[in-house]
């Protein structure tokens, strides 16, 4: 592993997570910024060189094209950027999340990558936490989830204020909150059927701020959802078995409950690389360099079929629905 080098585009705050992860591995980073004051900051803060300007023309002047790319832009650029390193050549690329906001663009991503046969998939890292590593391994012991339940509220009252890129906050759901909905789904499947709904909005999200809905996953298990923006709450997820319920509150914490008792105990955990790095980060990097059939690695085929979920979720409706995905 350590004979690869890694390209990453984009030198804000998640590029130096990257680096940090990377260098914890021995392995090489190029990093590609677009604006010199933050490629400066970057260097600083890493002490670490940015390539600024135009990365698909550095990239050309390199020896050899790096195999592997990380994509860290802001969210309104990942499409693109990733459909660019495609046509470069790169054949192995990471692309955090959401990738696009509408199911659309990533229909037109979908197409590119059939055609270079490149080897793309979605950074969502808490599917790699030690927690959530730990309770799978448990319900897989109980004989798998039956139930589960999970919140995905956004504290308003920080963001509302916050100056992100056009169209960041307005796409707030896809871009941040899809964390959540991905690794429910994950432990107990994606929906079969769902009846979503959806009330209120705000002056920098007016699509919604309050949801909930519920559903039957693929593999038979009921689950239910809620967020209210406008309210006290946070992320968690909560899966139950046949003999135990295990609670993601925070998300890098598992307690579990026994059947019989209503107490909640906190499950220890092997989480020194979640202490160390930004956690599920180098777990999945490291999936991505050395192991891209790893279960917990997002392909983009899957993100394409999985985001109509997310598209029903935020728009609501409260005629059953039934999920088809987005291609064959």
């Amino acid at each position: 592993m350590k004979n690869k080098t890694v390209a990453i585009i984009g030198a804000g705050y998640m590029a130096k997570e990257y680096v940090k992860v990377l260098r914890g591995m021995g392995i090489p980073a190029l990093v590609f910024g677009r604006g010199e004051e933050k490629a400066r900051q970057f260097e600083a803060e890493t002490g670490g060189q940015v390539f600024t300007g135009d990365y698909r023309a550095a990239l050309r002047e390199q020896e050899v094209l790096p195999d592997y790319a990380i994509v860290a832009v802001n969210v309104g650029g990942l499409c693109d950027v990733t459909e660019e390193l495609m046509r470069l050549g790169v054949r192995h690329i990471l692309v955090e999340k959401p990738v696009a906001y509408r199911s659309g663009a990533l229909a037109a991503l979908r197409e590119e990558q059939k055609r270079t046969g490149a080897e793309v998939f979605v950074a969502y890292n808490r599917r790699f936490f030690a927690s959530v590593k730990k309770a799978q391994e448990l319900i897989r012991a109980d004989g798998g989830v039956t139930s589960f339940h999970f919140e995905f509220t956004e504290w308003a009252h920080v963001i509302g204020p916050m100056v992100r890129p056009e169209g960041e906050k307005e796409g707030w759901l896809f871009a941040n909150s899809t964390h959540v909905m991905d690794l429910a789904f994950f432990l107990g499947g994606m929906p079969r059927e769902m009846t979503s709904f959806v009330a209120g909005k705000l002056d920098w999200h007016p699509d919604g701020s309050n949801y909930a809905g519920a559903g039957i996953s693929e593999r038979g298990a009921l689950f239910t959802y809620q967020a209210n923006w406008e309210a006290p709450g946070r992320w968690a997820v909560e899966a139950l078995t046949a003999k135990h319920r295990f609670y993601l509150k925070p998300m890098e914490t598992l307690q579990m409950q026994d059947i019989g008792s209503v107490k909640a105990e906190p499950v220890e955990l092997s989480d020194r690389l979640d202490r160390e790095y930004k956690p599920g980060l180098y777990e999945m990097v490291q999936a991505f360099l050395e192991n891209p059939g790893d279960e917990r690695l997002l392909t983009l085929e899957e993100h394409a079929k999985h985001f109509p979920v997310y598209e029903r979720i935020a728009e609501g409706g409260s005629e059953g629905w039934k999920c088809g995905g987005s291609e064959s």
